[in-house]
């Protein structure tokens, strides 16, 4: 970003936020996501906007910033890149990348998520990435659920981040899609290992679909301080 323009967008938030308009955490929220909007414009403003609210939301329930941030949107169709990786220290993206949804889910779209061992669909909301380690599919990530019944058997369901063979742009040419994975946010092979190191250690991914019943339900989208702090208990004793 040039140092004119990143400078214009620090004196409208402090205007903003001196005015009374918005509060200086608002402020900066509408910062963040000019400035990474800006680094991914093929990442919906208002998808990226939910996920910084819910991480943001996480932080404010007591769990420890984290370093980078990974969304998902999945109203997109899978032969097209659905995933971005930004880097929130510097505010840059790093990656934008093919992703699978689980076979359960759909065929070149997802529209079905499920939280039930076994559904092979994906999941939506909000994620802790954990720790590193090498299973079937090799170099993986696991991670855990942040929201009750919607993806909070993530680590039983075993939805974790990997490579995979099908993740691959030569299938769109044949069958108008990537492959589709058990549930796994699985992603091209030559970029797996730098995934998996990038996201491990307690970084946050969203995962979004414009479901109706979610979103008006979700403690994070929405920001209620209490369902978090409740929710969030067990992770601030662990990363404490």
């Amino acid at each position: 970003m040039p140092k004119t323009f990143r400078r214009a967008l620090l004196a409208m938030a402090s205007i903003f936020a001196f005015s009374g308009q918005v509060s200086a955490d608002q402020a900066s929220d509408n910062l963040l996501i000019e400035t990474l909007s800006r680094e991914a414009p093929a990442l919906n403003r208002d998808v990226l906007g939910k996920a910084v609210a819910a991480m943001q939301c996480a932080v404010s329930g007591g769990v420890r910033p984290s370093e980078r941030l990974a969304v998902i949107d999945f109203s997109l169709p899978s032969s097209t890149p659905r995933l971005w990786i930004f880097d929130l220290t510097e505010r840059k993206l790093i990656l934008e990348e093919l992703v699978a949804h689980g076979q359960n889910s759909g065929d070149n779209y997802a529209t079905s998520f499920s939280n039930v061992v076994g559904s092979y669909q994906s999941s939506l909301g909000l994620f802790r990435t954990q720790e590193s380690y090498f299973g079937r599919h090799g170099y993986s990530l696991r991670m855990d659920g942040l929201e009750p019944g919607i993806n909070d058997r993530a680590r039983e369901r075993a939805i974790v981040i990997h490579r995979a063979d099908y993740v691959d742009p030569s299938w769109v040419e044949r069958q108008g899609r990537i492959g589709r994975s058990q549930g796994c946010p699985a992603v091209r092979p030559e970029v797996g290992d730098q995934v998996v190191d990038i996201l491990k250690n307690g970084q946050f991914l969203f995962a979004y679909y414009p479901d109706q019943a979610w979103l008006a339900d979700s403690a994070y989208v929405n920001c209620q301080p209490s369902r978090v702090a409740s929710i969030l208990a067990p992770f601030r004793d662990r990363e404490s």
